[in-house]
């Protein structure tokens, strides 16, 4: 009970727990929709949904981007001239734009821990004509993945932080990429790598050791 009191005190454990009711309202509702007798469910989750992302806009006003406060101000119906649907675009590409970066450096750091690890495997082998994870990788493809993929399990295994935030970039990127046309998807797929994203983003919060520390 303690550690969830002093995870809701945070400002960044509170951003999780309305992101992860409000994707979990989109997926419900994607999920119910095709249900005829669920109309009074979808609508009220509908609503709680809208309430929720409401009440993460004004959580966030200082924290996000900059375009996030004016269209927070359209939508309260504090300035009626304000054309939501540019500037939420623009809060949409900028967000897009930071997000793929980040996924180019979790690609790059990945790259790099796989180079260290089958470089200390190597090291530790007798035979120096070895490759360096007991494979043969200049003889079949098939046996390229697996050298590959074993690399990058064990990379990864020895990262727990790294993989958590490739996970989350990941899925907080299906957003914006629907957003801005990029690559269509539905609400059940936004919502559930929102709700995906969102219980990482509690793990960080409520674990401090799983962090990705920058260098």
């Amino acid at each position: 009970m303690d550690a969830f009191i002093s995870f809701t005190n945070q400002t960044q454990g509170q951003d999780q727990l309305f992101r992860a009711t409000k994707y979990t309202c989109m997926l419900l509702r994607y999920l119910l929709e095709p249900k005829a007798d669920k109309e009074e469910v979808v609508m009220k989750l509908k609503k709680l949904e809208s309430s929720v992302s409401t009440g993460h806009k004004c959580l966030n006003l200082v924290i996000y981007f900059s375009c996030d406060p004016i269209i927070f101000v359209r939508s309260a119906g504090l300035a009626s001239g304000i054309n939501k649907e540019k500037w939420r675009m623009w809060a949409g590409r900028h967000y897009y734009y930071s997000l793929l970066l980040s996924l180019v450096m979790d690609l790059y750091e990945i790259s790099l821990q796989m180079e260290q690890v089958a470089h200390d495997r190597a090291k530790r082998e007798k035979s120096p004509s070895q490759d360096p994870l007991g494979y043969s990788v200049a003889s079949e493809e098939t046996e390229w993945l697996q050298f590959f993929l074993l690399l990058l399990f064990r990379s990864l295994k020895k990262h727990l932080p790294l993989l958590l935030y490739t996970v989350k970039n990941f899925c907080d990127i299906l957003n914006p990429l629907d957003q801005l046309g990029i690559y269509k998807s539905n609400p059940g797929i936004i919502g559930l790598g929102g709700l995906v994203s969102s219980i990482a983003g509690i793990i960080t919060v409520l674990y401090p050791q799983m962090k990705l520390k920058t260098h």
